[in-house]
């Protein structure tokens, strides 16, 4: 079978990663710039293998691509693509799950770090012109703290060896049965929300949609720090303007949000204590490129016939 291989959509300044991977393996593809469905409708009908960033590849639009075999996804969420339509229609779906493992735990502690030594009060009050740490007080010692992570997979594990170079008591919870390293003790997630300090959320979004609502912010210590640099809405966010208000939480560290981008009038840019990135943990310029190497790779297995190595079918 000849296979159109065509990029839908993707916010890169250009795709010569891509087009030198399919070239050294005499293969080409095309770069159509289609992000809506009624876009990948009409714009990659001939697709057989599609890669996709921000499209939405619904069911009504695997119908309208007939040829379609593989949609590969720039990212480790795939909750752009109806996976079960994708299986019932024969349709490979794979992601990168392993490119940018250790810029989101870099991106996680740069959260934990900037809020629980207060880096964000001191600068802000250093820039108005008021050098006294007397404003920051209290900062606790990082070796005295207990450190709670939701989701220990690659970047869960990651971000737990970052913890314990600084001495921190660690544990985790998965809703799989995961062996863990003797530094870290698994829990329950109730356990986790009642003894952590700081909490760092490593899970995925599928089933977790407000993981941590009222009543979880309830059950967990006054002045905890939250860190989610996961998906958007595993953290209710309505739950946690409240729950930065009342004080309950010490800070709070996103890069993901609901909805993005977060406009500039959103009720929680109100706090201080809340740091925010633009969905950027996944960045650095090697992980860019290993991400554009590795969805091209994808592509290129599934055209030669060879198993692919990131299929969530």
């Amino acid at each position: 079978m000849e296979h159109k291989i065509v990029i839908a959509d993707c916010d890169h300044k250009d795709i010569d990663i891509e087009q030198d991977i399919f070239a050294k393996s005499g293969l080409s593809c095309d770069w159509r710039k289609c992000v809506t469905e009624d876009e990948v409708k009409s714009g990659c009908a001939d697709a057989t293998v599609l890669l996709i960033q921000y499209a939405h590849i619904s069911r009504s639009v695997m119908e309208a691509l007939p040829s379609l075999k593989l949609v590969v996804r720039y990212g480790v969420g795939y909750d752009t693509v109806d996976v079960r339509a994708a299986r019932e229609l024969g349709v490979t779906v794979c992601n990168v799950p392993d490119y940018g493992t250790n810029e989101v735990a870099d991106q996680a502690m740069a959260h934990t770090l900037c809020l629980a030594r207060k880096l964000y009060l001191a600068n802000a009050d250093i820039r108005r012109g008021n050098w006294n740490f007397i404003e920051t007080i209290p900062v606790y010692r990082l070796s005295c703290l207990t450190v709670g992570i939701v989701g220990f997979g690659r970047i869960g594990r990651q971000y737990a060896k970052r913890m314990n170079a600084f001495g921190a008591r660690i544990i985790a919870t998965d809703q799989q049965d995961l062996k863990a390293p003797e530094y870290v003790t698994m829990v329950s997630f109730e356990g986790l929300l009642r003894q952590s300090d700081i909490i760092s959320i490593h899970c995925p979004a599928d089933g977790n949609i407000d993981l941590i609502d009222e009543k979880e912010f309830a059950m967990m210590k006054d002045g905890a720090y939250l860190i989610n640099t996961a998906r958007g809405g595993i953290v209710n966010e309505d739950a946690l303007d409240r729950a930065l208000a009342s004080g309950k939480l010490a800070g709070c560290g996103l890069d993901v949000v609901s909805r993005e981008p977060l406009p500039a009038d959103h009720p929680l840019l109100r706090h201080s204590n809340l740091t925010v990135s633009p969905h950027m943990a996944w960045y650095s310029e090697e992980s860019a490129c290993e991400l554009k190497r590795k969805v091209a790779e994808e592509a290129v297995r599934f055209v030669a016939g060879v198993p692919v190595r990131y299929a969530v079918t």
